[in-house]
């Protein structure tokens, strides 16, 4: 193509570094860095991966922030559902890098590109995502996937950056963490094999705070509005704001396996203290406020919006009737979460809702009863054993 700008999706780790090397001086093109910001950096770390960038020669660096929107149109959902994939991951990375595609193809078409790259291997779920996200935003464009293609190790990065008098520090290479406000994936040779767990060190937020606290976590519609009294403004707030206090504690630690889109086991380690304890909360909150009925579809749901999600199937027409039906059944889930911290882990103690179903003027479960009669017990019990009555008494007869 005439057109020699190629926008990449840069993050300042070792792949986006070998990538703007590689795209610049083996493929000719000017390259057009862009970090996408869904709530894992601080202003400080932006700086410094601006800095790299323009050392690495980028003709041009901008970062975008999706925290918000990522929330409006993501991750609200994922708490209404309760998503947690394979009982166990919080679609930490999953989700996010959805919307950093998004931006990154947006901010192609706006200046005009004719290129797109991304730093993803061949061995992983990234690839679909970023793939299928640039194929729908911006089809026109040619995709470059310069790890993928070149089916390069983590150790041949850091020699072809050394050609180019870049200096990577191999042992923080060692482990690939991508860091969001809906928690940080961590990779590394342990989660290769099946055996191994990650070592204390390769956890981005290590234990500090040693003495158990309770805390308290309010939702109002279904969403995180208050954290321990406090009201915030956005509840993209209350997430940053509870995981500051529950991150000091090592909770959210674990490492998923699971299905990959390509149709092999991976493993990977991840700490979320955060979005496990909302997570958790609201379910508990759901337990007291929902019918049975509603719990047991919203199961059902929310397993297909999870599992879509984490395949990049964000654009399936089918996400947003899912994201309808969630959303109508937190009408009535509002109230209060009390939670016990500890190192490592953390205890739900109780709710407060003026919705709870848990009412004593219904009667107290093992206890009394006020609205039923012990006759009218009887009579349902009867009605309800009495198909199953019919099936016994006909299959001993043909016995």
């Amino acid at each position: 193509m005439s057109n020699k700008k190629v926008v990449l999706a840069y993050s300042g780790g070792l792949d986006t570094s070998y990538c703007v090397k590689y795209l610049s001086e083996e493929k000719g093109l000017e390259v057009h860095a862009i970090t996408v910001n869904t709530g894992g950096f601080t202003q400080e770390q932006l700086n410094a991966i601006e800095t790299r960038a323009k050392e690495l020669g980028v003709a041009s660096f901008t970062v975008k922030d999706v925290v918000r929107g990522y929330y409006e149109q993501c991750l609200k959902y994922l708490i209404y559902g309760n998503v947690l994939k394979n009982n166990t991951y919080p679609l930490s990375v999953s989700a996010e890098r959805v919307f950093q595609a998004i931006a990154v193809a947006e901010y192609a078409r706006e200046i005009g590109a004719g290129y797109i790259a991304h730093g993803s291997t061949g061995a992983g779920n990234d690839q679909v995502r970023f793939d299928m996200v640039f194929n729908i935003v911006m089809p026109d464009a040619v995709i470059i996937t310069p790890i993928r293609d070149n089916k390069l190790s983590r150790e041949e990065e850091i020699e072809y950056l050394k050609k180019y008098g870049v200096e990577i520090d191999a042992q923080k290479a060692a482990y690939s963490i991508n860091q969001g406000i809906w928690g940080t994936s961590v990779g590394g040779k342990e989660t290769l094999s099946s055996r191994h767990t990650l070592p204390e060190s390769a956890y981005p937020t290590q234990l500090t705070q040693h003495e158990p606290q309770t805390v308290s976590l309010t939702f109002e519609k279904g969403e995180p509005v208050a954290l321990n009294g406090q009201s915030y403004a956005h509840p993209t707030e209350v997430i940053t704001a509870l995981n500051n206090i529950a991150s000091a504690y090592a909770i959210g630690r674990d490492i998923h396996v699971g299905d990959t889109i390509i149709g092999i086991k991976g493993r990977v380690g991840f700490e979320a203290a955060a979005p496990l304890i909302i997570l958790k909360s609201h379910h508990l909150l759901e337990k007291h406020t929902l019918t049975k009925q509603q719990l047991f579809w919203k199961d059902q749901i929310s397993n297909v919006y999870g599992s879509n999600l984490h395949e990049g199937l964000f654009y399936e027409p089918l996400m947003r009737d899912m994201e309808a039906f969630l959303s109508n059944t937190q009408q009535h889930v509002s109230g209060t979460v009390f939670i016990r911290l500890f190192p490592y882990r953390f205890e739900l103690e109780g709710i407060e809702s003026p919705y709870d179903l848990m009412n004593s003027k219904f009667g107290s479960y093992g206890e009394m009863n006020n609205a039923w009669s012990g006759e009218d017990v009887k009579g349902f019990a009867k009605i309800f054993s009495n198909q199953i009555m019919i099936w016994n008494k006909i299959k001993s007869a043909n016995e």
